[in-house]
Parts: structure tokens; C-alpha cells; sequence
């Protein structure tokens, strides 16, 4: 059983190898912390802490960094996250409020949140599996060249340009334009991609095969806002912290590049009190990322779909802030997106 005081040299000692990366002693503890007791009562504490395995001595010196059960005890007891500056909180308000469409917010978000944290950042796409059609556009560009717009609830725009083997007149694109909405509006993406299928029957013989050219650029469109889709900014932050990693760092960046695995890994995971999912370490080994840890927080679109955010980097970070940060990123993107 870890006393108070035990736990409470494990959260110094957390906090001073993340902020030093150097092993940290009895003496380094009482000198800069204020617990009222003797380096020897503070030995005796951190050997009761290296029994429950929750730090380690990497080498033979008298210093202990924390193991990955002794993060996931730090975190669990966090009873606070660091709020972030009102500095942060406006970039945060200023830099995504400059956004033009779903695409753009999210390539800020991850940009910012890499920022903020210094870490890898990574978002989800809304969950377009729920998506509905909001809109569809089809604007002229040229007599045999039109550009299909595609819209969602979920504030996803897709744009394909297709080129017709005849000329297209106005009046049939606004007739063209106007039974695609009155067909697809509202429906789902699965329901929309199978009434597209046939719609080309309510249209006279002579324009069907025109008609075929559009619906199947429109087809691909439902597809590709089908699939799930992750953003990554700050790669280069792993590499930056190198030294935290065990050999070789090419297999966390071979990993992160593989879309599906990050996908499962955000399913997984459910936020804690703080309204953040921490998973560390060897929590993560299945998906070869056992060297780092993994923050994030969902966020709602417009649509009502979940998706997730966060970041990910070695097991020695700032979790407080970092945490703060995808909380606080994650709120403004429920927001600014419940607002489109």
C-alpha cells in the first residue's frame, strides 16, 4: 500500500524528469521540495515506490525515473489539470476562427495543438459513417466541364471537376441540380450512394448518359467521405525527443503513418474525469507504439458526429498541460464546428 507522502514523492519525481530528463535522488527531492522530512525518510519512501514498480533506477547511480505504471498513477491522481494562459486560449480562439471550411479547421488544429504541446499532434475526421447530405452544387466551368460540389451536415466538402462528352446547357443543369437535391437531401451517405445508382432513370434516354457522368463523380464523393480519415502534424517533435526512446525511433514514426492502426487505437479508448483518454506505454504496445503515450478527447460536429483528437509522444511529457491542451482544443472545436 503507497502512503500519501509516497504518492506525493512519485509526483515530483515525475515532474522533475520530465522537466530534466535526469534520474532524481533522495537529496535533489528534499532540497527542492518542501516535505518537511529527512533524505533518509524520502529513501525510504522512494524504495517502497520502486517495490510496487512505480519508478526504477536506470543505472547504478543513487536517481529514479518513473516507470510506465508509475505515469499511469501520476495520471490517475492528478485531481487537476494546469489551466492554460488566457494567451493560449486566444491563439487557440484567434488561429481556428480563421478558418474556411472543415478541411482548413482541422489542418489548424492539428498545427496548433502540435504547437501547444510539442508533441504529435492528430484529429480525426468526424465520424462520416453518420453523415447526411446537405447539399449537392454543380457549377458550370465550360460547355463540357462542370465542377460537382458535394456537401455534408458534418460541414465536409468535397469538389470534383468532370469533363461531359456534350455540351450542358443551363436549364437542364438547374433541372439536373435541382432533382439531385430533392433526391439526396437528407439522406445518408450510404442511402445517398444507392439512389444515385438509379437516378438516372427519372431523366429523358438522350440526356441519360450525361447524366451517368455526373452521378458517378458524385458516387465517388460519397465513398471517399465514407472513409475514415486521420490529420498528423509534428512529426518532428519525436525526433527532437529521441533520446526518450529505447534503439531506433523509425518504428513510433513507421507506426503513426499507418492510418488504421491510430483509427483503432482512438476507438478504444475512453476519456477519464478530466474528459481525457491517457493511454501509456505498454498500453499501446499492440499497435508498436509501446514507447509513447497517447492523449486525446472527442469533439462534436455538426453533424452530431463523434471524432477524436489528441496527441502522442514519449512517456516523458508535461501530461498536465498536454492534457489541458487537448481538453481546451477539443472544446473550441465542439464549438466552432456546432456553430456551421
Amino acid at each position: 500500500m503507497v502512503s500519501d507522502r509516497s504518492l506525493e514523492v512519485l509526483r515530483v519525481i515525475v515532474q522533475d524528469y520530465v522537466a530534466s530528463r535526469e534520474p532524481v535522488g533522495s537529496k535533489s527531492i528534499v532540497d527542492r521540495h518542501s516535505f518537511g522530512v529527512s533524505a533518509a525518510t524520502i529513501r525510504n519512501d522512494m524504495a517502497l515506490l520502486e517495490e510496487e514498480e512505480l519508478i526504477v533506477a536506470p543505472h547504478t547511480s543513487s536517481g529514479r525515473v518513473p516507470t510506465d505504471k508509475g505515469y499511469r498513477v501520476f495520471v490517475d491522481q492528478l485531481a487537476d489539470l494546469r489551466p492554460l494562459s488566457s494567451a493560449q486560449r486566444h491563439a487557440i480562439e484567434t488561429f481556428l476562427d480563421r478558418s474556411i471550411d472543415l478541411d482548413d479547421v482541422l489542418a489548424r488544429t492539428v498545427r496548433l495543438l502540435s504547437q501547444l504541446t510539442h508533441q504529435v499532434a492528430l484529429v480525426q475526421y468526424p465520424t462520416l459513417v453518420r453523415s447526411h447530405v446537405r447539399h449537392i452544387e454543380i457549377v458550370p466551368l465550360a460547355p463540357r466541364r462542370v465542377m460537382t460540389v458535394f456537401i455534408t451536415d458534418t460541414g465536409r466538402v468535397e469538389q470534383r471537376i468532370v469533363d461531359l462528352a456534350d455540351d450542358i446547357d443551363e436549364v437542364f443543369l438547374a433541372e439536373l441540380r435541382g432533382k439531385l437535391n430533392s433526391a439526396l437531401g437528407g439522406l445518408s451517405l450510404t442511402d445517398a450512394a444507392t439512389t444515385l445508382a438509379s437516378i438516372g432513370t427519372r431523366f429523358p434516354a438522350e440526356r441519360q448518359g450525361l447524366v451517368a457522368q455526373v452521378v458517378a463523380s458524385l458516387i465517388e464523393q460519397t465513398t471517399e467521405n465514407r472513409q475514415e480519415r486521420l490529420l498528423m502534424a509534428g512529426a518532428a517533435n519525436l525526433v527532437r525527443t529521441e533520446e526518450d526512446f529505447n534503439g531506433s525511433i523509425f518504428p513510433v514514426l513507421e507506426a503513426i503513418e499507418e492510418q488504421v492502426t491510430l483509427l483503432k487505437l482512438f476507438g478504444e479508448v475512453d476519456g477519464d474525469r478530466h474528459g481525457v483518454a491517457v493511454t501509456i506505454g505498454r498500453e499501446n504496445a499492440e499497435f508498436g507504439l509501446g514507447e509513447t503515450s497517447v492523449l486525446s478527447s472527442g469533439y462534436r460536429s455538426s453533424g452530431g458526429g463523434i471524432a477524436r483528437l489528441g496527441v502522442l509522444g514519449p512517456t516523458r511529457m508535461d501530461y498536465s498541460n498536454n492534457m489541458a491542451a487537448v481538453r481546451a482544443v477539443a472544446r473550441y472545436l465542439t464549438r466552432l464546428l456546432g456553430d456551421n
